[in-house]
């Protein structure tokens, strides 16, 4: 190709980068996929090792991420915010340490920290005399943004350290560096939680978190199920640190941070390459698009310097791309439990990470229409980790005139009644109580861990309940006998038993549980507990008036309606009915009552899989008789709380001697306490 051609094409490239950083760092917009980036700026990265004459300051190459926003206070960071260079396969790892054992003799015998590459929004923590002081966004690696306030909304920020008692020494001015994130269970929770309050749903974990965290108003943010992890020290004064990577994951841990437990450690780059290469993407509670391989002599890392914007020290293994084009056959609808009508692709099937994917949701149809999505368009889709693969847009450039604009339909697929779309709303919904669609989704609500928590009760024994025509309402459930279920098709006695057992059992739910399973729209977990913070059972909710739930912290006149819509209506003062009779009707429980905290004063670990409640269950049964739950092994831990296939807890927890506790045991410790 001839000079002047690659000049072109190099600046050319330069202002695509730049265009697709700002759509993603600045807007949380991206238009192109992780994997078409990376190539753009690997050519450039080709470019300019054989052109190095031609890189200037503000090359892509130069810096990382993209300048703050002018809303927020900039803020200097005391040391640059690198970003990394990518590895791609095995052959691109082993390169990578050629290289830098060519400028470094002791490269040659480094071990080396593999920890995942969290896909959120990189934060600069400032600490001093233990305090939270300071926080910023990335912004260009120089200047960030200043967002302290709102990352003082994110639970899992230590306001002060040493958050543990025994902690090492806190230097006097600590920086550190994480990454802010939504777990993907905490992401799609959140998501039904939109769908169910007729608004729009968020595409990804990544977005959400970097939107929520550019709120102005931090109220916002602290709405969002925001997390952080921490895994690097930026700066510090007055005071010692570690001089290994993993000796500051530790470090770091023993402080009180949150620090990913997916980290480890490799004596050699061979045992680096093959976490990497085993690694599966999808295992992780999080969002993750590779593996981070650092040097873990960080004296080592620092004298092998920087190129550019990426250190020599670390390198980037990148995932396959688990996004993927192919033919959207046609558009079909779902029902959901309150009635939302929800459109989702039907597509010509295609493997994406592994897996083949012949449907994946549209959102809602305002997304169609934004998008202009055509039944016979050429869709770009996205399957993240176990979220349900979506249609990320159309490839509008290879239409050929034959694709065909959706219209909403006007009945639903299930009953043939009207659909309605309320003013204000995004969600479009059937207007039948009765349609058999929605009741499937109830049931499944119903029991699920964040309702009634109901074990080994999924959708395909709701739907033989249903099918059996044993269940036409949730009070239903609560009326099955042995003999009924022995006649369905794969039930014997011992599971007839345990269905019937893990029925009993949730009859001593909360009532915020019970709350949050009736489905009334609007009302979610956050919502059904403040409720029940309110009035003392469904007696009272059910007898109080809009204006007297609109007082309550949080509900609009919309969710209020809604709520005295759901009991003044004659099939739910029925569903009512039968679940009095049927002894699920909780009371309020007076937690400041000593006698009904018998668990006072003991704190508990759970793992593993117990054999009728959920571990939500089991932690809200041990708060709500005054214990508190905790996620590892410490010197304050009592009890741990222990089911089938444990994890390394029991390890741990046999080394410290604490004693172990079946389900069984708990309910006996519980009953003799309160003897």
């Amino acid at each position: 190709m001839a000079r002047n051609d690659l000049t072109a094409e190099y600046q050319a490239l330069k202002t695509e980068i730049h265009y697709h950083n700002y759509r993603y760092h600045v807007l949380n917009d991206p238009v192109i996929s992780d994997a078409e980036f990376d190539l753009k700026l690997k050519r450039l990265d080709a470019l300019e090792a054989e052109h190095p004459e031609w890189i200037t300051p503000d090359s892509p190459s130069q810096r990382a991420g993209a300048e703050p926003l002018e809303q927020f206070t900039k803020v200097a960071h005391p040391a640059p915010i690198l970003s990394l260079s990518n590895a791609f396969n095995e052959q691109d790892l082993y390169d990578w340490h050629a290289r830098i054992t060519r400028l470094e003799e002791r490269a040659g015998g480094a071990d080396f920290v593999v920890e995942p590459k969290l896909d959120g929004l990189t934060v600069v923590l400032h600490y001093r005399n233990g305090d939270f002081v300071q926080g910023a966004t990335r912004g260009n690696g120089e200047v960030g943004e200043d967002i302290t306030e709102n990352l003082r909304t994110v639970k899992a920020l230590p306001l002060h350290i040493p958050v543990v008692h025994d902690g090492p020494t806190v230097p006097n001015e600590l920086v550190v560096r994480g990454e802010v994130l939504i777990t993907k269970a905490d992401f799609e929770a959140l998501n039904r939680r939109l769908v169910e309050q007729g608004q729009k749903t968020y595409l990804n974990p990544r977005n959400t978190a970097a939107g929520s965290l550019r709120q102005l108003d931090s109220r916002i943010t602290a709405q969002r199920p925001l997390t952080l992890l921490v895994y690097a020290i930026v700066d510090y004064e007055g005071g010692a640190i570690p001089t290994t990577q993993w000796g500051i994951l530790e470090f770091l841990r023993a402080l009180g941070f949150p620090v990913s437990s997916d980290s480890c450690y490799c004596r050699t780059l061979d045992e680096a390459v093959q976490r990497c290469l085993e690694t599966d993407p999808n295992a992780f509670p999080f969002e993750v698009d590779g593996m981070v391989v650092k040097i873990n002599d960080l004296v080592l890392s620092a004298q092998l310097g920087v190129v550019g914007k990426d250190p020599r020290g670390a390198i980037a293994f990148k995932f396959p791309a688990q996004e993927v084009t192919t033919q959207l056959n046609d558009i079909g609808v779902n029902v959901g439990r309150t009635g939302v009508i929800t459109p989702y692709a039907i597509l010509e099937p295609v493997e994406i990470g592994g897996v083949i994917v012949k449907q994946a949701t549209l959102h809602n149809f305002d997304f169609i229409q934004e998008k202009d999505i055509r039944v016979g368009d050429r869709v770009l889709v996205k399957r993240a980790g176990e979220v349900i693969p979506y249609v990320i847009g159309p490839i509008v450039d290879v239409r050929t005139g034959a694709e065909v604009p959706f219209s909403v339909p006007h009945n639903c697929p299930s009953c043939g009644e009207p659909i309605v779309n309320p003013e204000g709303e995004v969600a479009y919904y059937c207007t039948n109580s009765a349609c058999p669609a929605q009741l499937v989704r109830n049931l499944e609500h119903f029991v699920s861990r964040e309702a009634m928590g109901i074990v080994g009760l999924g959708i395909i024994i709701v739907e033989q309940l249903i099918g059996a025509d044993l269940v036409h309402d949730i009070a239903d459930l609560y009326r099955l006998t042995k003999d009924e279920l022995l006649n369905l098709e794969g039930f014997a006695d011992k599971k007839a038993e345990n269905l019937l057992m893990a029925i009993a059992v949730s009859k001593s739910q909360p009532l915020e549980r019970l709350i949050t399973g009736l489905g009334i729209r609007g009302v979610g977990e956050v919502a059904a507990q403040a409720l029940a913070k309110h009035f003392a059972d469904l007696d009272m909710l059910g007898a109080s008036s809009q204006s007297e739930i609109e007082t309550i912290e949080g509900f609009g006149p919309n969710i209020a309606s809604s709520v005295v819509e759901w009991f003044h209506s004659h099939e739910n003062q029925v569903i009512l009915a039968k679940l009095k009779e049927s002894g699920v009707w909780p009371q309020a429980e007076s937690r400041s009552a000593t006698g009904d905290q018998p668990l006072a004063g003991l704190t508990f670990v759970i793992t593993g899989t117990l054999p009728t409640l959920s571990r939500s269950a089991a932690k809200q049964l041990i708060e709500s008789k005054g214990g508190k739950v905790t996620g590892s092994i410490s010197g304050n831990t009592d009890f741990l709380l222990l089911g089938a296939d444990p994890g390394s807890k029991l390890d741990q927890a046999r080394q410290r001697g604490v004693e172990t506790l079946s389900e069984e045991a708990l309910q006996q410790l519980i009953k003799d306490r309160l003897e």
